[in-house]
């Protein structure tokens, strides 16, 4: 290999011929950084997850065939300096989506319409009598809420309750029209019981097993 040093071995030492943590976080990156333009394939869907395995088992093996370097030592130090930059890279992104998913239930239940939803479920005489007077909602709920800058918005939400008598789930949706809420529709379904108990069905839904008229 041209510019390589006379110290090199053509063939990497056995010792330094394991498995490329940096390669394997880092991908293409590491392989611009690393003379290893072969990494580049990583950036395409469908062969990047394949790439990424390859580039783990064999990435020590090309990095030290596609630079110069001084001794096994400079090699094993700069790897190993790409490891952890990989690891730490990794470690960054996952807590920052585990912040961001862990945020939606306290985002959801900031709103508005969430509270409008848990007053009208916990002031209805059939959900206490069916879930307890002691409603409350789990900690994971689900849905989406949108707010418009011209006042108008939409919400939907999926709510896990539990109390001294039971569970459920509560089914809410909402809009928003001139910065005020409307209920939409609003079902609570009881865990063990066939018939839900529709709260609110202003738009008509079809709601199976609903009491007819409902």
């Amino acid at each position: 290999m041209a510019g390589q040093p006379l110290n090199q071995p053509a063939e990497i030492p056995a010792e330094l011929d394991r498995w490329n943590w940096g390669a394997f976080f880092l991908n293409w990156i590491w392989g611009i950084g690393n003379s290893t333009f072969i990494a580049l394939l990583a950036l395409i869907p469908g062969v990047n997850i394949i790439m990424i395995i390859v580039l783990g088992a064999r990435g020590s093996r090309w990095a030290w065939k596609n630079r110069a370097w001084r001794d096994a030592e400079q090699f094993r130090k700069t790897q190993r300096n790409w490891a952890i930059a990989g690891l730490l890279v990794w470690v960054v992104a996952l807590g920052g989506l585990a912040v961001t998913i862990g945020s939606i239930p306290y985002i959801l239940k900031g709103s508005d319409a969430y509270h409008m939803t848990m007053d009208a479920v916990r002031a209805d005489d059939r959900v206490k009598a069916a879930i307890g007077d002691d409603l409350a909602a789990n900690f994971w709920i689900g849905g989406s809420i949108n707010v418009n800058a011209n006042g108008t918005g939409a919400a939907q939400l999926s709510i896990p309750v539990h109390g001294a008598k039971g569970k459920g789930t509560v089914y809410s949706t909402a809009i928003r029209t001139a910065g005020t809420w409307s209920q939409r529709l609003l079902v609570v379904r009881v865990d063990g019981v066939e018939a839900p108990i529709v709260l609110l069905n202003e738009d008509h839904v079809p709601i199976p097993n609903a009491a007819i008229g409902i």
